[in-house]
């Protein structure tokens, strides 16, 4: 169901398509010239704005080696617990390895050649290019025209110029000169001079541009850089687990694009192999450390073996302990790693830790294993079992040193080798016949579409909340009698300043006189065929013509519906009721003295009152005269209605044009001294709630309305007035 037309009754509250499309059809020349401008605007920003290049990058990450005996199930779980890119993703993009670049590349120190507005980005960027900059337009050296280049490696401000825009101005055979924002010279120098004046340094490596262009140059907060940085910076994995890393930057200079994400490469390798080679050093310390106490074990365990043996003399292990003690030994052994692996874990993590607690249930399984064996051994003769243990921590002991030289051998390795695991696959690089941003087809595409939905959104929403009547059946169907449906003068839109300025001053601006092959004035000359027979029957020839509210046009009917009348050689009176903000005496070119207000106190006579018109002996009019403090009082004055007998008597029609009656009551007071009353309704103004409470209030104050004059009509392609206002304006023109 859906919203009939405004201003129509219908029953149906189903959607009209062919009345959305006569909408768009009404409107088309204001939805023609919106998305235009919207597709001009489009394609404007799509040729003027700077082009976004994007730096991409390849680095693989390596899973990390073990540094100690045992860590292999551990370093399994953690990267099962915690992936491994993310963690690199996280330093790779760290203030660390990102400072490190922005303190080489020195990009806080932000530098930009002025261009001319709006367009002088576009100019400098089709520049031709050559060795040097482009010549200067018009004579406009401060402008940069393209290929301009300033390199500063050293920029010292006081912390008070410290992300403020300073003026750094070229000039002759590598000179230049910086200035604040205020215009205060902050140093001057050559190109490849170090220059200190006070808390300003500043040294130049390189200048290529004309005498006199100006660079914006600010010395950024390092902080502020780096978080710039990051912003413009991704890094993803590229795909789950692959240990493969994709770095894209965005920056509108593709050669600083370029130089910025190699740089955070090259940093985030040497921070990885420093890393790498701090881990094993710190690793080959600790079994250093531990190597003299598994040596001392080791002669401990050797000594008591021999004494017990010579003791013993030299008791032979037999095969089902040989058994026993291989277990045992292995079982021993990896303990013995374990534990020194516990020391490592525990300098690095919490209890809580998983890796932690994975080891420690390790070697608590281990331990359980290590118990049952032991208590195998219970049932062996005491010489046994004593030879078992001295046997069983030989091996251990001999076995763990063992693997404590390798593993030393090993990180001493490592640590020279300063090898890290991660690499660079594909170095930075970027395709500057393809920026990322802007998408000129696609902004194009969206802005034209964009400024076309806008567009016709607003004037649906306009058609939606404008209420308006716009349908002469509508208003009858209310109980309103449409007399004349005047159409609107397009002459009369066309010319509306020409009438503001003839306002007032003496010459008089009337559609009648001016167009008179006008619709409008041909609409009004059928209202005069109408009110002949309408006012047969009438008290007397006083016509009202009222409207609703303001801006329904009833003074446009009622000036020109006098002159048509008055051209039929009939005597007529108009007379302004408005006594408050009535314009008549400006439309028929005359001042405001001696009016209605001032005739109904007495203070003028009638004929001094009444002016005449001289380009049109048959109409007459009275002003308002100065606005009383009491207009209605004055109207509802014996004074008014001897007026009316009087005028009445002497004129063929006279003619009221009265306030909004849903404004004032004043309307109301006249309509009891005119034999008819009319109300005019402007189409796409006036709603049927306004015209049918008008007709009640004038109805209530026992004032009869005839009926209606539907004014300003316009053509609407979905409506069946269309077809009858085609064959009046073919009619009129032929």
């Amino acid at each position: 169901m859906k919203p009939s037309l405004p201003g129509r009754q219908d029953a149906s509250e189903e959607i009209d398509l062919a009345s959305l499309l006569g909408t768009l059809i009404d409107h088309k020349w204001l939805i023609a010239t919106v998305t235009g401008i919207c597709f001009v605007l489009s394609l404007a920003y799509a040729l003027l704005s700077s082009p976004v290049y994007q730096a991409t990058a390849m680095i693989q990450v390596e899973p990390k080696t073990p540094t100690l005996p045992g860590l292999d199930d551990v370093s399994q779980m953690l990267t099962e617990s915690a992936p491994q890119a993310v963690t690199e993703i996280a330093l790779l993009t760290s203030r660390s390895v990102i400072g490190e670049a922005v303190d080489e590349l020195n990009l806080d120190i932000d530098v930009h050649p002025r261009r001319f507005p709006l367009i002088g980005g576009f100019i400098a960027r089709h520049a031709a290019g050559g060795a040097g900059p482009a010549p200067a337009w018009l004579g406009m050296n401060s402008y940069g025209w393209g290929g301009e280049r300033l390199i500063i490696d050293t920029l010292e401000v006081p912390g008070a110029l410290v992300g403020t825009p300073l003026r750094f101005e070229a000039g002759e055979s590598g000179a230049y000169q910086l200035y604040d924002d205020d215009d205060n010279l902050l140093a001057k120098g050559h190109v490849g001079e170090t220059i200190r004046n006070g808390a300003v340094k500043i040294h130049v490596t390189k200048m290529q541009a004309n005498p006199g262009t100006e660079f914006d140059v600010v010395r950024q907060r390092q902080l502020a850089t780096i978080a710039a940085v990051q912003n413009n910076i991704t890094a993803s994995e590229n795909a789950k687990d692959s240990g493969i890393i994709l770095l894209s930057y965005e920056l509108r200079d593709p050669d600083m694009a370029t130089a910025t994400l190699a740089t955070i490469s090259k940093q985030y390798i040497r921070q990885n192999i420093e890393r790498n080679s701090a881990e094993a050093a710190n690793s080959l310390r600790f079994v250093k450390e531990q190597l003299p106490k598994v040596r001392a074990e080791l002669e401990k365990a050797e000594g008591a073996l021999n004494a017990y043996q010579s003791k013993a003399h030299s008791v032979d292990i037999g095969l089902e302990t040989k058994a026993i003690l291989d277990q045992i030994v292995a079982i021993d052994t990896t303990l013995s790693q374990l534990r020194m692996q516990q020391a490592e874990v525990e300098r690095r993590y919490t209890s809580q830790h998983p890796a932690y607690r994975a080891l420690m249930k390790q070697i608590g399984g281990l331990e359980a294993k290590r118990q049952t064996l032991t208590d195998k051994t219970s049932d062996l003769p005491q010489t046994q079992q004593e030879l078992l243990r001295l046997t069983r921590d030989v091996q251990v002991s001999t076995q763990t040193y063992t693997g404590l030289l390798n593993q030393e051998q090993q990180l001493d390795i490592a640590r020279a080798g300063t090898v890290g695991n991660a690499y660079i696959i594909d170095p930075a690089v970027v395709d500057v016949t393809q920026p990322v941003r802007p998408n000129k087809l696609r902004i194009i595409v969206i802005g034209t579409f964009l400024g076309a939905f806008l567009v016709v959104a607003w004037v649906f929403l306009k058609q939606m909340l404008n209420r308006g009547v716009e349908d002469v059946q509508a208003i009858e169907q209310s109980g309103l009698p449409v007399y004349a449906s005047i159409p609107m003068s397009p002459y009369q839109r066309d010319h509306e300043s020409v009438s503001r300025q003839r306002m007032g001053n003496g010459k008089p601006y009337l559609l009648a006189i001016d167009a008179p092959n006008d619709l409008a004035i041909e609409a009004l000359r059928s209202l005069r065929t109408s009110l002949h027979f309408a006012m047969l029957e009438a008290k007397n020839n006083v016509l009202m013509i009222c409207g609703a509210s303001p801006g329904a046009g009833k003074t446009f009917v009622s000036t020109n519906l006098a002159v048509i009348i008055a051209q039929t050689g009939q005597r007529v009176l108009l007379i302004d009721g408005d006594l408050r903000r009535g314009m008549l005496h400006r439309i028929m070119g005359h001042d405001n003295a001696h009016g209605l207000s001032e005739l109904l106190v007495g203070k003028v006579e009638l004929d001094k009152a009444i002016h005449r018109w001289p380009s049109l002996e048959g109409v007459h009019f009275i002003s308002r005269g100065p606005a009383p403090p009491n207009p209605s009082e004055l109207l509802m004055h014996q004074n008014f209605k001897a007026l009316m007998k009087t005028v009445s008597e002497q004129y063929d029609l006279v003619i009221i044009d009265t306030p909004p009656i849903l404004a004032v009551t004043d309307a109301a007071i006249i309509g009891h001294q005119a034999g008819t009353s009319l109300l005019v309704a402007r189409f796409g103004v006036n709603r049927l709630k306004e015209l049918a409470l008008a007709k009640q209030r004038l109805v209530q104050n026992g004032v009869e309305l005839k009926g209606a004059i539907f004014n300003a009509v316009e053509r609407r392609s979905d409506s069946y007035y269309a077809y009858g206002y085609e064959y009046a304006s073919s009619k009129a023109d032929a």
